[in-house]
């Protein structure tokens, strides 16, 4: 007996499989219901003792039928997960806040610079050498507008070997000179550089031994740098304020050694040398033109002043280009912004330099600034104004311009008078 619906024949014939246009769709099977679990409660529904089955019609299926279907959920992803699954591995996860994380950086990065800035500030206001008491200086001047900063170079051979020596052309001879004297006025129009030839005829006026504290008497008309030779930096700040009426409210020195080892820290300076130079006493053997200058090479340059036709005149300018240069060279965002070259560059600077006891790190600051002003055109610099040379061979200062020129300083205006 064939228990399959009378249009299903083993010879289907044509109707299937070929393309017939006479197919026809099979009948419906009749299935048996197969009774799954135990027969309902009566008036429970249900037919035949069949349990009534979960539909669509009922509001639904019940919470633990499967139905095969996706309930939109993406797996394998954050958020994304089997709910309940001991497994999953973003279980618990939740989106990174972004704002607190920035917050957070922001906070650690700000709190590394302070103590970096705070600590640098500590370390280098340490290294600086507060060695002159202005305190002891008798009969000052009364002091006027801006801040007026006494730059010493000095012949100092100290922590030179005797192979230094040799190279840097800078001789044998012991205790220190003064090799060049600058005064920087800083204030509202501007920074004002003034070289004070060395050879400038002065009076050494009487003052107090920075030693003995004993009053010593007036020394009459002699050469500027011979004041520093006689009883030091108290002696020369003494002198240059008699002589010019004008206040000096910090005093900075530098020696050979220190000069020399900052401009290699800073990796060289360049300069604009205006013609061939060639001084067997300073070492200096330059040709025309640009070029930078390591330590050794700056050192020959401010020196030199035999091979220049106006000699210590010539020279005091090309120690102002070349200082304003260094400034210059020290400010650019290549070495404050390069801890490997600005921390080199600092410490040279500060083991070098000889400072009065009332200098800050922020006096030294605005010094430098202003030294880099005069090189970039904000301010002025000159010599002190020379009308000639002294019967002594001296070079005499022009006093009225001096004195005009002492005024603008202390009012901090303009400053009007040219020097030589």
């Amino acid at each position: 007996m064939n228990d399959w619906p009378e249009a299903w024949d083993d010879n289907r014939g044509g109707r299937y499989g070929r393309g017939s246009a006479s197919a026809q769709p099979e009948s419906a099977r009749v299935m048996r219901q197969v009774r799954r679990g135990p027969a309902a409660p009566p008036g429970q529904g249900g037919y035949g003792g069949v349990p009534r089955q979960p539909s669509y019609a009922d509001g639904g299926y019940d919470a633990g039928y499967d139905s095969g279907y996706n309930n939109g959920q993406v797996y394998g992803r954050p958020g994304g997960g089997i709910p309940g699954d001991p497994d999953d591995r973003y279980a618990g996860r939740y989106a990174p806040d972004w704002r607190r994380r920035f917050k957070w950086t922001a906070l650690t990065l700000v709190t590394v610079l302070i103590v970096t800035l705070v600590g640098t500030y500590f370390w280098a206001d340490s290294k600086l050498n507060r060695d002159v008491d202005l305190s002891t200086v008798i009969d000052r001047p009364e002091k006027g507008e801006g801040t007026n900063y006494l730059i010493v170079g000095s012949d100092s051979r100290e922590g030179l070997s005797d192979d230094q020596k040799k190279k840097l052309h800078t001789g044998s001879a012991e205790g220190k000179r003064t090799d060049s004297m600058m005064i920087l006025h800083t204030g509202d129009n501007g920074p004002t550089l003034i070289s004070l030839p060395r050879d400038s005829n002065i009076t050494i006026p009487k003052f107090q031994g920075s030693e003995s504290g004993k009053i010593r008497a007036a020394m009459g008309a002699n050469k500027l740098n011979a004041a520093y030779s006689i009883d030091g930096p108290t002696l020369l700040v003494r002198t240059v304020e008699f002589n010019t009426g004008l206040h000096i409210d910090h005093y900075v020195e530098i020696g050979f050694a220190g000069f020399a080892n900052i401009v290699d820290a800073v990796g060289g300076v360049e300069m604009d040398i205006p013609q061939d130079i060639k001084d067997t006493k300073s070492g200096a053997d330059f040709k025309k033109g640009k070029q930078t200058l390591n330590g050794e090479e700056a050192l020959a340059f401010v020196r030199t002043r035999y091979a220049l036709a106006g000699s210590d005149l010539d020279r005091t300018k090309n120690q102002q280009k070349f200082l304003s240069a260094l400034a210059n060279q020290v400010a650019t965002p290549s070495t404050v912004l390069n801890p490997f070259k600005l921390y080199p560059t600092m410490g040279a600077g500060l083991d070098s330099l000889i400072v009065d006891k009332d200098m800050s790190l922020f006096d030294l600051a605005d010094m430098f600034w202003a030294m880099k002003g005069v090189s970039g055109g904000e301010g002025k610099s000159m010599n002190m104004p020379i009308s000639g040379n002294a019967g002594n061979g001296n070079l005499q200062w022009d006093m009225p311009k001096v004195k005009q020129l002492v005024n603008e300083l202390k009012n901090d205006e303009k400053v009007t008078v040219s020097g030589n």
